[in-house]
Order: structure tokens, then sequence, then C-alpha cells
């Protein structure tokens, strides 16, 4: 029987766009207080690159269209800082409060770097939320996903056997591989706005079972018998 169920963060739990442009914002307010430039203009110009280019060059564009001799590894850290208003997905919260009513353990394996990760989990008031929260850069990038390490770690924290714990993620790049290779079950939950949401890779890729909703899992139907069970919420009224 399910006993265990371990979430990604950016994507899974919150829109992860949401604190992106939450902490675009405090970049854009600095700038503009520091060159005189008009706040509101520089925030379109960087949704405008974000959205054309992706996020890899957003302030380098910026700052050499507005002509602005401005440090870019200070505003990497003025984004890395933000603490932007964001909150959790509506079936994100619904499904913690469930499993917290039902007694199932619940816990977080999330990529990134450090600093980044934990301001995001604090604005989501995740602490208390769920029973343990791993960062995998806490213990360095060579274990971020797909490296089985959190995974391991989650399991040995809650003194889980594999087959009674599920992982939810979203990027099936990385998500399901290091579960799958410790023997835990994988969903994947596809939003209607996410880096990954189109992405689909060959089957050893891929969780076990893809929804849209985390309220679409029901715990009472989930078996370790080789395969688990998924029932819609709306069936179990």
């Amino acid at each position: 029987m399910i006993n265990t169920v371990i979430f990604d963060l950016d994507d899974t739990l919150y829109k992860e766009l949401d604190f992106v442009c939450g902490a675009f914002k405090e970049v854009c307010k600095y700038l503009a207080y520091k060159y005189n430039i008009n706040e509101e203009d520089l925030y379109e110009d960087m949704i405008y690159i974000l959205n054309k280019f992706g996020r890899g060059k957003t302030f380098n564009m910026l700052c050499e269209k507005h002509n602005l001799k401005e440090n870019i590894k200070n505003l990497v850290s003025i984004y890395r800082e933000a603490k932007p208003s964001i909150r959790l997905y509506e079936d994100a919260q619904w499904i913690l409060n469930y499993l917290k009513k039902n007694k199932i353990n619940t816990g977080i394996i999330t990529d990134g770097k450090a600093s980044v990760q934990w301001n995001k989990i604090n604005c989501l008031n995740l602490i208390g939320k769920v029973d343990k929260i791993i960062v995998s850069d806490d213990f360095g990038l060579d274990f971020w996903k797909p490296h089985e390490f959190t995974y391991r770690e989650m399991l040995k924290y809650f003194n889980c056997n594999p087959d009674d714990c599920i992982y939810i993620g979203d990027n099936p790049n990385k998500d399901f591989i290091g579960a799958k290779k410790v023997g835990v079950h994988t969903v994947r939950v596809i939003r209607e706005v996410g880096d990954h949401m189109k992405t689909f890779l060959d089957k050893e890729y891929e969780a076990d079972v893809i929804i849209k909703d985390l309220r679409e899992l029901y715990i009472s139907q989930w078996y370790s018998y080789g395969q688990f069970y998924i029932k819609a919420l709306s069936e179990t009224n």
C-alpha cells in the first residue's frame, strides 16, 4: 500500500513562471531606479526577451538594448534573492491537505540553485506542509536529478519500501529516471503552462501514469502489486 508521496516543486506544485516574472520585476525595479528608466518598459522588454529567446541571456540582452553598463552577476544576484508573491496550485494545496489528513508521508525533491529553491519553498510556506524537503543542490551539482541519490535519501528518511512510494513531477528529461532506478512509482502532471508540457520522450524516460490535475490522485486506490491505480476525485464523492 502506498504510504509515501514525493513531489517535484517547479511547475508541479506551483507555476514557476510566477516566480520568474516576480524576480524579473525586482531586477527591473533596481535598474529603473539606478538608470532613471521607466520600470514598466523594462519589464515589458524583459518578458518579450524571455518569450522569444528564453531565460539564458535575458539580462544581457536587456542591458544591450538599453545600453546599460551593468554587472550581469549583480542582476543575477538580485534575481536569486527575490522573494516574490507566489502560491501553490489549487490542486496542489488540495492534495497536500488530503495526504496529511490520511497520514501519508509527503516530501519534496527539487533541483536548482539552493538559495533560490529555499526562497521559493519559504515563499510558498511549504515548511510544515510536507514532512521532508530535499534541495539537491545542498549536496552538490552532481546530485541533481536524474541522479538517484535524493530519491534514496527520501526513502531512507521515511524507512520506506520503494514499491510503497510515488514520485510526482513534470519533466521527463530528469524527473522519473532516478525514481525508476530505485523502484519508485512515477506520475507526471502536465499543466497548461510549463517548460516541459510539450516534451514527450521514450517510455524509459516517461512516468508510469500521466495526469493533468493532482486531484485525480486518490490514495486508497493505490496498491503495490507491480502497478498502481488512479481514480478521479469525482468518483470518490
